[in-house]
């Protein structure tokens, strides 16, 4: 009886094997090789879109990068001789011309030397007149003439010396342009050198590299760095304008116009770009050496170019593409090439003047897709108008 049982159990549990092979076997045929049933597609209207037509028109090639502020000079006041500052003639942060004073040394020993030596040499002097007249005479000779005027030279030569030490007690100002702060004061030892002696007290640093340091901040400078890749188009944009335009975003919603004056002839390889400079009126002192700004400079103007609105441009991994609307108003998707972008516009390539571009509601649309003009894109046929170009640019 066991026996029974068993082989009934078996055959149960073999029965419901093949069950399940079957099943799998049939769900295998299905996914494989049974052919899916087309889903049949409701009829759709027409998408509604906006577009506008593309249009040649000369289109500036912008590039916006930072820059630093630079001084268009910088000179650190020193000593050229060891002596004691007697005067100073000027405050910190005052404006001041070439010539002006800024320190007086003591110049009592040099203003005797020079005297001496003046006295000397128009003694000197005095001794070869005379010699000349002798030698009319015939009382000396051409020799001893000859020697009067070399002693004559020589003296009037150490006047000239002894005048420049004297002068070197006089500092001025070499450029136009505002002080920084003073760091030496009256009374105290200074000698030349690239180390200012200075003062011992709490107040003071011990070691300067400059009695003051002048900069000339009007005209200022803005110096920035620009690709490599667009040197040549500056270069000869440069030549064809008489002043190459830049704008400069100092903060708080002020630009300022500048004008480009030098491009570096030569090529940073570590990053691959050039070194350009442009000079900026500074009058109102707003702009100050190492501050940074954005600056905007047209390198190139491409003539008769085709341009379109940048949101209408598609980049995926087939390229760039746009959707144009045809015959039917049915649309189709061309690729493009982008030859360049500003300000919500680009340049491009791959279609023809005229041709409308869907710039809204084109997220829905596929090749053959009917399409509706929206009322609000009617009276958009031309796209927004590039950035404006700096002064001197064109």
């Amino acid at each position: 009886m066991t026996n029974s049982i068993t082989s009934k159990f078996s055959i149960k549990k073999i029965g419901l094997s093949l069950l399940l092979l079957a099943v799998l076997g049939y769900a295998i045929y299905s996914f494989f090789f049974t052919a899916p049933k087309e889903e049949k597609k409701p009829n759709q209207g027409p998408q509604t879109v906006v577009s506008v037509k593309a249009e040649k028109k000369d289109f500036p090639v912008i590039i916006e990068t930072s820059g630093n502020i630079v001084s268009a000079n910088i000179v650190d006041v020193r000593p050229q001789v060891t002596n004691i500052i007697s005067k100073i003639h000027f405050k910190d942060g005052q404006d001041v011309k070439t010539g002006d004073i800024l320190f007086s040394l003591d110049d009592r020993a040099d203003k005797a030397n020079f005297e001496k030596a003046k006295a000397l040499a128009e003694d000197a002097q005095r001794q070869y007149q005379r010699a000349l007249e002798l030698l009319k005479q015939n009382f000396i000779s051409q020799a001893t003439v000859d020697t009067a005027l070399a002693n004559a030279n020589s003296a009037q030569a150490t006047a000239n010396a002894a005048a420049v030490t004297l002068s070197y007690d006089t500092i001025r100002s070499p450029i136009n342009g505002k002080t920084g702060v003073i760091n030496v004061f009256v009374g105290q030892l200074v000698q030349p050198g690239n180390v200012v002696s200075t003062s011992t007290t709490s107040a003071s640093t011990t070691t300067l590299g400059a009695m003051v340091t002048i900069t000339q901040v009007n005209p200022i400078y803005v110096q920035f760095m620009i690709p490599e890749s667009y040197m040549s188009s500056l270069v000869q944009l440069q030549k064809t304008t008489t002043a190459l335009g830049v704008k400069v975003d100092i903060g708080n919603g002020q630009v300022k116009q500048g004008k480009v004056f030098v491009i570096d002839n030569q090529i940073d390889t570590s990053i691959g770009s050039v070194k350009v400079k442009a000079t900026l009126d500074n009058a109102d002192n707003t702009l100050a050496p190492g501050g940074f700004v954005n600056v905007t400079l047209q390198t190139q103007l491409l003539k008769d170019s085709l341009v379109v609105p940048s949101q209408a441009i598609i980049s995926n991994t087939n390229g760039d593409q746009v959707f144009v609307i045809e015959d039917e108003n049915k649309v189709a998707l061309k690729k493009i090439k982008i030859l360049a972008q500003n300000n919500g516009n680009a340049a491009i390539s791959g279609i023809d003047e005229g041709i409308r571009v869907v710039i809204e509601g084109k997220q829905n649309l596929r090749p053959g897709s009917k399409v509706t003009e929206s009322t609000a894109g009617k009276n958009e046929d031309k796209p927004k108008q590039a950035k404006e170009a700096a002064p001197g640019s064109h």
